[in-house]
Formats: C-alpha cells, structure tokens, sequence
C-alpha cells in the first residue's frame, strides 16, 4: 500500500494535469466568494464601489467573454510551445529528460493561470442580471477578472523566456546535477558505522544462499521503482529468518526470478508471499526518488548524444562530464551505506543489494569512455575528472575502482590514437593520476 501511494503521487507530481486542475478548482471557489463579495453590505457605500468597474451590465459581459475566449487561445498555444519544448527535449537531450521538463513547476502554473482565469471569467459571466426588477452587476469579480488577465499575460511573457532557457544544454545539464545532488544527501549519510558492516560481512558468510533456502519469485516483470524495507525488516524478525534481497531501486525485475532468498528456510503462506511482493513495487519506467543511478544515466544519454555523429558537441560532452566529476566529489564525502540491517537486539535481519562506489563509476563512466573512443579531448577530460576524484578521497578501495577505470581509459587511447603528441597529453595525465593514488 505504501509503495502504490509513493508511485501515485510521483506519477501526479511529474504530470501537467495535477497543478492546472487544482488551479482550476480554486477559481471556482474564489469565483464564487468573489460574487458573494460583491453582494454583501459593503459595496452600498459610494466611496467603495468608485475603484471597481463603473460600465454597464453589457460591457460587462463583452469584458468577460473577450477575457474567457482570449484566455482559453492562449492556453492552447502555451500548451502547443510546451509540446514543441518536450520534442526537442527528446530529440536533442534523450528520452530520460522528458519527466525533468514535464515536473517543470513553472510550466504548470502558468498552464493553469489561463486555465483557472477562463473558468473564473465564464462563473461570473452567468451572474450578470439586467432584465426585470433585479439588477445586478459584480463589479469586484470583474475588476479582479482585469488583474487575473494582467497577472496571466505578466506569466505569458516570463514563460517565453522560461522555455527558451530551459532547453539550453547547460541548463538541463544543472538542473540534473542539482537534482543528482539532492539524491546523494538523500541516500547516503555523512557517517556510517564500520562495525556492523563487519559484523553483517561475518554473518553472511555463514549462511548458504544458494542451497537450503526459501525463495519467493516475482510474478511480473519492470523496473524496480521503490523496495519497502521496513516491510522486509518486520517480517524477518517475525518469522526470526534472514532475508536477502537481489534487486535494488532501477534493476529491471525479470518474472520467474527470486526477489529475497530466506535463510533458514522454511514454507510461507499465499499472504506472505503477497506482502513480500507488494513490497517492490514495478513499473515501466525508472524514477530518480530511489534510484541514483537514474541520474548519472541521465547525465551519460546527455552525453552520448552529444558525442553522436549528427550532433557533434564534444563541449557539452564535457560539462557532462564536468558534472560528473562534482558529483563523485560530492560522494566522496559521505559513507555509502550498509547492506546489513539489524534488528533491535543485534540480530542480522536483511541483507539489501545496495550501490556501491565500483558501480557508481561503472555507470558514470563505462559507456562514455566506450562512446568517446579516440576523442582526445573526452578521454583527457575523464583522466583529469578521475585526478579530482582521487585527490578528494582516502578510501584504499575507492582507489582501487579510481585507477582500474584510468587504466581502461589509458588503454583505449594507446589502441585508437595514432597521433603521437596526443597520446603524450594523454600520458601526462594517466602519470599525474598515478602518482596522486601512489602518493
């Protein structure tokens, strides 16, 4: 239950419908308190109703029929450059960066100002009396009509400029960094303690999962979008097992395949095997809210499609890689957390497939530096990145993952390089990088 209202909101938040319907929905009640505005005692004095709409019942409805049918044009051609926007997105940057535009808060709002001002324009329309005894004319909820119409074209001006800065390669390539950076102060704490990883290391060595153990198997296939551990965690202690779990947020889940493996093992029930399911939650897509490596991928499809032959752009190949590098910076201040979940009396309870720093390096740099083959320039700037990575942590085992990738990349320049003073700028590198990990 937990993972399907996690999934909900997220599909509602990355939507264009959710922020334009609510909107829509206030001008509705803000219409009506409007009218009831004006029909209260207040608007007898004089001195009041001389700052609001002085016209007739008729200029009155030409006011708000102009406005409800301007309004209605312009949210379709908002919506028209919106379309235009997500197109280009997906040709120029890959498919992945279309839920960053459509989240686009701005986007929405100004979706629905026009929405929310044509539907506030056509209630007070239908309250305007002139025939018979009883005349009545709101004068405040067209006068607010007036400013809603200002504030909208004030919005439509911004968006222009909004979404012609918002596909600019460098800005997309910010809003992922920031959006990567969110993720790792999400994900990974700034301490962990050592000792019950190595505790967990010793106690998982004393169990067989490959023989003697129970397994539930998924019966669907997608990716992994959020894995309810405290789900797992209770019914570990519960059942007093041990529960390995093979998937993490982003691995594509295959049906037939185990989800946890149970040591000891032991029979479970039809409902246990539906609370262990619920508890990873599938769907057609990966999402960024537990998947780190969401990002970085975002960050390489960036990358390889400015590498492609019909783009052509080694410079914002770069500041992916630039980015790249900050983010490993970033990492390298935090611990990655722990595999191994304990439950309150000391007793190993889960044991998680969680990211580790090799493949974290692995997706930020394996399909780059393959794509970029014989770019000088990319393979200089990965050898350079790798430098910073080194210099910004102490970690004996985070080196080891630093220099296998540098070797990878010095390999593959001696094989496709054949201009000799390219290769020595390469060399310089690869040595500066070794004698930072030596040293």
């Amino acid at each position: 239950m937990k993972t399907t209202i996690l999934d909900a909101w997220e599909s509602m938040r990355t939507s264009l419908w959710l922020i334009p319907a609510l909107m829509a929905g206030l001008s509705i009640i803000f219409a009506v308190a409007m009218i009831r505005l004006d029909e209260s005692f207040l608007l007898d004095y004089e001195g009041i109703r001389t700052f609001f709409y002085a016209g007739g019942s008729d200029g009155a409805r030409l006011i708000l029929s102009s406005i409800a049918g301007s309004m209605i044009t312009v949210a379709g051609v908002t919506f028209s450059i919106t379309m235009v926007a997500l197109t280009q997105t997906v040709s120029q940057f890959g498919p992945s960066l279309l839920r960053n535009f459509m989240a686009d808060r701005f986007n929405q709002i100004v979706l629905g100002a026009f929405i929310a001002t044509f539907i506030y324009s056509l209630i007070v329309l239908r309250t305007i009396q002139d025939s018979g005894a009883e005349i009545f004319i709101p004068r405040v909820a067209i006068s607010v009509s007036i400013a809603l119409v200002l504030a909208s074209f004030g919005l439509l001006i911004y968006f222009f400029h909004h979404v012609a800065t918002s596909i600019h390669p460098d800005n997309v390539i910010d809003s992922v960094y920031h959006q990567l950076v969110t993720s790792i102060n999400r994900f990974f704490p700034g301490e962990v303690d050592k000792q019950p990883t190595k505790e967990g290391e010793r106690l998982e060595t004393g169990l067989n999962f490959d023989n003697g153990v129970s397994r539930i198997r998924s019966t669907k296939s997608g990716y992994l979008r959020f894995l309810d551990e405290d789900s797992l965690h209770s019914l570990a202690r519960e059942d007093d097992v041990v529960i390995k779990v093979h998937y993490r947020p982003g691995n594509f889940v295959f049906a037939g395949t185990p989800l946890i493996s149970v040591s000891p093992g032991k029979d479970f029930d039809q409902d246990t095997e539906d609370i262990v399911r619920s508890a990873f939650f599938l769907g057609s897509s990966r999402t960024p809210e537990h998947d780190i490596e969401f990002s970085i991928h975002q960050f390489v499809e960036v990358a390889l499609r400015a590498l492609s032959p019909g783009i052509n752009d080694p410079y914002t190949a770069i500041s992916c890689i630039d980015r790249l590098g900050a983010s490993l910076c970033a990492m390298n201040e935090k611990s990655f957390p722990t595999p191994y979940q304990f439950d309150d009396r000391g007793k190993l309870r889960l044991i998680l497939n969680v990211v580790d720093y090799d493949g974290i390096l692995d997706a930020a740099f394996n399909q780059i530096r393959q794509y970029g083959r014989g770019n000088v320039d990319i393979n200089i700037r990965l050898l350079e990145i790798l430098h910073v990575a080194a210099m910004t942590t102490r970690d004996k085992k985070r080196y080891a993952a630093i220099k296998r990738h540098g070797e990878m990349i010095y390999r593959s320049c001696g094989e496709a390089i054949p201009e000799k003073e390219d290769r020595k700028d390469v060399d310089e590198r690869f040595k500066t990088l070794l004698s930072q990990l030596e040293g």
